[in-house]
C-alpha cells in the first residue's frame, strides 16, 4: 500500500471532489488524496491525478480548524443552534483568505446538527489502523455529537486488513463502510479493470459485518452493457445475496466523456445499454436476490426511480410492480417520463398525473426535437451534466 510523505508541507484545509450522497450533511475530512487503484474504465474522478496518504497531524489540523470555526458558530448562536445572516457574513468577512473554504465547511456542518463525518477520499483504510484510530480519537474528542463516521474503501483493501484491526476502528467510532461492487460477474470486473473479483467483493463484505460495522455495497445497473445486462443481474444478486450488505444502493451507469469507458463506446467495443433495458436488468436483479435483508436505495440523480427504495423483502413486491408499470407504458408515455425525469421536472412516477408537469415535459421535448425514436441519445447529453 501507499505511504505518505510526513515531511511534506502543510497545504492549509483540504476536502476532496466527491462523497455519497447518503453523506450530503456530514462534514468531510480528507485523509487520503485521490485513489490508489485509480483505473476503474467507468470512473474519470481521479485520472490523471497522484495518490497520497496526508500526514495525520495535517488531518488533526484541519479537525482543530473546524473545531475553532464551530466554537465561533456556537457563540454566535448563544447555543441555540440559530444563526443570523448578518453575524455569518461579519464573521466570514474578518477571516483571511486561508480560512474561507473551512469556515464554509464548518458552517454547513454547523447547521446540519454534526451528527456525521465522511473521511476521504477513495480509500482511507489503506491507513494503518493505529493511524487511522488518532484521528478517529481526535474527532470524538473535539465533537461529541457525531453518531456517524463513515468511509469509501474497497473490497481488496478490506481482505488485506486483520479482523481484529477493523474491530478497533469500529470502537475508535468508524460505523459505516461504502464499497463500490459495480458487478458481481467476474467477466465484467474484470472488462472494467476493477481489479477484485467477484469471491473477493464476497469475502470483504462479510468481514466488515463480521466486525459489527454497517456495510453499504453499490450495484451498477448497465455496467456489461447490452451484450452482459443479464450476467450483471444475476451474478451481482448473487454476490449481494451471499453478503446481505445493511445497504445495497444503485448506481446506474453513466459514461461521462473523460472516462476510459467513453472510449471504448466510441470505438463500439461497448454497447450501452437504452433506459429500458437497465429496467430490465434491474428487474431481473429483484428477482434474483432471494431472501436478503437489505435496504435497497435508489439516491442518486442518475437512476432513473428515485422511488426504487425500501426494505427487502418487504416491498420488493412493489418495486417490481413499479419497475413492471414502467415497461407495460405505451411508447410515448415512457419516453415523456425519460424526458421529464432527466430534467427534472418528474421526481417519481406518479408526477406524471400532474397536468402542469406533463405540459412542461411536453414543451421541453419539441424545443429538443425529443421522440421515443431519439429519447436515449437527448437523455444521454442531459446526463453529461451531472457527471
Amino acid at each position: 500500500m501507499a505511504s505518505s510523505n510526513d515531511k511534506q508541507p502543510y497545504r492549509g484545509f483540504e476536502q476532496g471532489p466527491i462523497r455519497p450522497p447518503s453523506e450530503a450533511r456530514s462534514l468531510l475530512v480528507r485523509i487520503t488524496r485521490n485513489c490508489h487503484w485509480n483505473r476503474c474504465s467507468f470512473c474519470p474522478v481521479y485520472k490523471g491525478q497522484h495518490f497520497s496518504i496526508r500526514p495525520t497531524e495535517h488531518v488533526v489540523q484541519d479537525l482543530n480548524t473546524i473545531a475553532a470555526h464551530v466554537e465561533k458558530l456556537a457563540m454566535l448562536s448563544a447555543g441555540s443552534g440559530m444563526l443570523l445572516e448578518e453575524d455569518v457574513k461579519n464573521a466570514y468577512a474578518a477571516l483571511d483568505s486561508e480560512n474561507t473554504v473551512s469556515f464554509r465547511a464548518a458552517l454547513s456542518w454547523f447547521l446540519s446538527g454534526m451528527e456525521s463525518v465522511f473521511l476521504q477520499d477513495a480509500d482511507c483504510l489503506v491507513l494503518k489502523p493505529s493511524r487511522l484510530i488518532v484521528i478517529l480519537n481526535h474527532l470524538q474528542t473535539l465533537f461529541p455529537t457525531i453518531k456517524r463516521i463513515t468511509c469509501y474503501s474497497r473490497s481488496d483493501t478490506i481482505n488485506r486488513i486483520l479482523l481484529e484491526d477493523l474491530v478497533k476502528l469500529r470502537l475508535a467510532g468508524l460505523n459505516r463502510i461504502h464499497i463500490g461492487m459495480e458487478s458481481g460477474s467476474d467477466i465484467i470486473l474484470s472488462q472494467v479493470c476493477k481489479g477484485v473479483s467477484k469471491d473477493a467483493h464476497i469475502r470483504a463484505g462479510r468481514t466488515v459485518k463480521e466486525a459489527g460495522i454497517e456495510l453499504s455495497e453499490y450495484y451498477m445497473p448497465g455496467l456489461g452493457g447490452k451484450d452482459n445486462y443479464r450476467e450483471n443481474a444475476i451474478e451481482t444478486a448473487d454476490a449481494m445475496r451471499r453478503i446481505n450488505p445493511h445497504f445495497i444502493r444503485l448506481r446506474t451507469l453513466a459514461i461521462p466523456s473523460r472516462a476510459p469507458l467513453a472510449e471504448e463506446l466510441r470505438a463500439g467495443r461497448f454497447n450501452k445499454c437504452p433506459d429500458a433495458l437497465v429496467v430490465e436488468e434491474i428487474l431481473l436483479f429483484l428477482h434474483s436476490l432471494g431472501p436478503v435483508t437489505s435496504y435497497l436505495a435508489s439516491d442518486h440523480v442518475l437512476n432513473l426511480f428515485p422511488e426504487l427504495e425500501g426494505e427487502l423483502p418487504r416491498d420488493k413486491e412493489r418495486m417490481i410492480g413499479l419497475l413492471d408499470g414502467f415497461l407495460a407504458m405505451n411508447r410515448e408515455k415512457r419516453f415523456l417520463y425519460q424526458l421529464g425525469r432527466r430534467l427534472g421536472i418528474f421526481t417519481r412516477i406518479s408526477d406524471m398525473d400532474n397536468p402542469a408537469r406533463m405540459a412542461e415535459v411536453r414543451e421541453a421535448a419539441a424545443l429538443r426535437g425529443a421522440t421515443p425514436d431519439n429519447i436515449d441519445e437527448i437523455t444521454d447529453a442531459i446526463i453529461q451534466r451531472f457527471i
